[in-house]
């Protein structure tokens, strides 16, 4: 795929000189502290990336979500990107993407018994969730706000892609980078993410070499896994050339299906090369990140499908682009049986799920009883 490689464009290199120069400032403001960083007395967990664009973020505080949940009271707070709503907004179960965005309703939808919020103003977002009563929060997830230096988290965990790096790189718009690479030392945590399964040994020691991390940073390397296919719609009725509605699917089952993977997201090639390994039949259909499905869009995704050649035929998405269909007004009876949505979670790689863990549940009791120790 063409977005597994990095395109530079160097004739705008001036451009980016500019926007690097304005970004050191900002930067060199907050470690001056004329801008000041605010921290908060709950453990905080930033995940973020230095590059525009997917790195796979929502998976990665999802696994956190799901380690420390059993454990802790977690809440989660994002700005909603691409929200219909301004300020705090609390989820509740009239919550939607459009007032909320996306991805926090994915993690909403997924995690019921977990706090989501969005605000783009992140100090206040969090002083509203420690007001929380019912319920209270033990713990806080920040979704992409490792620029967000208003808020000094506890523990930042930086993501960048493995066919992207950020050493790779360079800045907007010449490149994909949102701030200089040194960014990068304020993470305590770097993961590479989307690796191969098959990765070899000679390559993690290559990249670590390349990312030239501090000696106080931990460097890991995660993979998606993908489950089975969940119907978006389960409680409609298929007809006589459908796959049968209501259950999952395992991508086994789909040597014989013509598929139509339709995204809304950063970078699709990861889930079509793992399709392509399921089915010869697969057409793409791919949209911008957090794309707003328009009534065009519906029929243009209608017309697609119904060119599948196959006795059996699905749509396919991505979890995220079905919380952006679910309440479509244009997707219409015909098409809902045959979408299904596909779920991605990440796999620490090398063994070291245990190590990463650790480093995570450390902070977190350590910093949870701190705050105990300070309310007596």
């Amino acid at each position: 795929m063409d977005e597994h490689f990095i395109k530079i464009h160097k004739w705008l290199y001036p451009a980016s000189w500019l926007y690097g120069a304005v970004v050191m400032m900002r930067n060199k403001l907050f470690d001056w502290e004329v801008l000041q960083s605010k921290s908060f007395d709950i453990p905080i967990i930033s995940v973020g990336n230095l590059a525009v664009g997917g790195t796979g973020k929502t998976p990665h505080t999802e696994y956190l979500i799901k380690f420390l949940c059993n454990q802790y009271k977690v809440a989660v707070l994002s700005r909603g990107y691409k929200r219909h709503t301004k300020g705090y907004v609390l989820a509740t179960p009239e919550s939607t993407a459009r007032s909320i965005g996306d991805e926090p309703y994915q993690m909403h939808q997924k995690f019921p018994s977990v706090t989501v919020a969005v605000d783009e103003k992140r100090c206040h977002g969090i002083e509203k969730l420690l007001a929380l009563q019912k319920p209270s929060v033990d713990v806080i997830l920040l979704d992409d706000a490792f620029q967000h230096r208003y808020v000094k988290p506890g523990l930042s965990i930086l993501l960048t892609d493995y066919h992207r790096l950020f050493c790779d790189d360079t800045l907007l718009p010449a490149g994909r980078l949102r701030e200089p690479i040194s960014g990068k030392n304020r993470a305590q945590i770097v993961i590479v993410t989307k690796c191969p399964q098959d990765i070899k040994p000679i390559d993690y020691n290559i990249i670590t070499k390349r990312l030239n991390l501090y000696p106080y940073q931990q460097l890991f390397f995660s993979s998606f896994r993908y489950g089975n296919l969940q119907p978006v719609f389960p409680t409609m009725s298929p007809d006589t050339n459908a796959i049968p509605a209501n259950h999952e699917i395992t991508l086994s089952s789909l040597a014989n299906t013509d598929i139509l993977l339709m995204t809304g997201i950063a970078s699709p090639a990861p889930i079509l090369e793992r399709l392509e390994g399921c089915s010869k039949q697969i057409d793409l259909l791919s949209f911008d990140d957090h794309h707003n499905f328009t009534h065009r869009d519906i029929q243009l995704i209608k017309e697609r499908f119904h060119k599948l050649k196959g006795e059996h035929r699905l749509i396919i998405t991505t979890e995220k682009d079905a919380t952006r269909l679910i309440n479509h007004p244009a997707l219409d009876k015909e098409l809902k049986p045959f979408i299904y949505a596909l779920p991605i979670e990440i796999e620490i790689l090398q063994n070291q799920q245990d190590k990463f863990n650790q480093h995570i549940i450390d902070y977190v009791r350590e910093n949870t009883r701190n705050r105990s120790l300070s309310e007596r």
